[in-house]
């Protein structure tokens, strides 16, 4: 278990196993929830781009940027009905 002391100014240091356990570094934000039962949670809301590595399926054709720009230009003409 850790422990922390809040300050005159509310502010409180994050032991080091947790920030550790959590991954925070220097500059990432954290996330606080009260949750139904009253207990509060935190998660880090930053992650290393590399962590979504595998979340999505590898497309079934390559397309070059070229194309891709293609496509964004053409779409980005079309007007929008929802108006």
């Amino acid at each position: 278990m850790s422990t922390a002391t809040v300050t005159s100014k509310g502010q409180i240091t994050i032991p080091q196993k947790i920030r550790h356990y959590l991954g925070l570094r220097t500059g990432d934000q954290a996330e606080f929830v009260v949750n139904d039962d009253g207990r509060v949670t935190i998660s880090p809301l930053t992650a290393d781009a590399r962590e979504l590595k595998g979340m999505l399926p590898k497309p079934k054709k390559a397309v070059s940027i070229d194309q891709m720009n293609k496509v964004i230009a053409k779409r980005g003409s079309k007007t929008d009905d929802r108006d």
